[in-house]
């Protein structure tokens, strides 16, 4: 058996969960002016590489302290329906087929409680997410251990893997898909690294390094 990980947003969908988790929670009327703003800022800031890790998930667990868990809940299984659904990419699924003898693992910095109904939509049993922090049935705005990000992805793999009784040396071939140059540190760590849909810096980068570059959103050729 090898191992394929898949990067989920803009990657395995056409869009990130966080910003569209965002602008979901702004038609309820439940977002600050300023955390709507500051979301089009840290999206921008994200894809050049340039926000923190912990910044960058903590932003985005900002508003859930403020509700329960029932009313959660409740908006994440409207928002599944009206905005990730739409953007779950057929040919993802076509991918995520094409390993179905692999060791399947879909890894992403977004956190665990929008990505476990996604990855049980793709029907992929393993998920390594950021863990946001629960006390008492609440959020409390914080992650627990290092966020699933950039160099943290390595780790938290590592981590995974290891109580799995393996590693990353395990597996003859290992393939890993996304679209952005935060995922370099994992990029460089396996065996197939694969491009898709790659923002500037990766399409640059993999380019130079003859990385594969796919597209899970362009039609097929005969299909145009």
């Amino acid at each position: 058996m090898n191992l394929a990980l898949f990067d989920l947003d803009n990657t395995l969908l056409s869009g990130d969960t966080d910003t569209e988790w965002f602008a979901f929670l702004g038609a309820q009327g439940v977002l600050t002016e300023g955390e709507q703003e500051q979301n089009a800022d840290l999206d921008r800031r994200y894809r050049d590489g340039l926000a923190s890790a912990l910044e960058y998930v903590r932003f985005y667990l900002r508003p859930y302290p403020r509700h329960d868990m029932a009313r959660l809940l409740a908006w994440r299984d409207a928002f599944l329906r009206e905005r990730i659904t739409p953007r779950i990419l057929p040919r993802a699924r076509e991918l995520l087929a094409s390993h179905r003898n692999d060791l399947t693992v879909i890894i992403t910095a977004t956190n665990s409680f929008l990505t476990e109904p996604i990855a049980q939509a793709f029907e992929v049993e393993h998920l390594i997410a950021t863990e946001p922090e629960i006390v008492d049935g609440r959020f409390t705005g914080d992650v627990v251990g290092e966020p699933c990000m950039r160099g943290g992805k390595v780790e938290r793999l590592r981590a995974w893997l290891a109580e799995r009784g393996a590693s990353l040396s395990s597996f003859r071939e290992s393939w890993f898909y996304s679209d952005s140059i935060n995922d370099l540190p994992l990029l460089e760590h396996v065996t197939h690294p694969v491009a898709v849909d790659p923002d500037a810096r990766l399409e640059a980068h993999a380019r130079s390094r003859g990385w594969p570059s796919i597209s899970l959103r362009a039609p097929p050729a005969g299909e145009r």
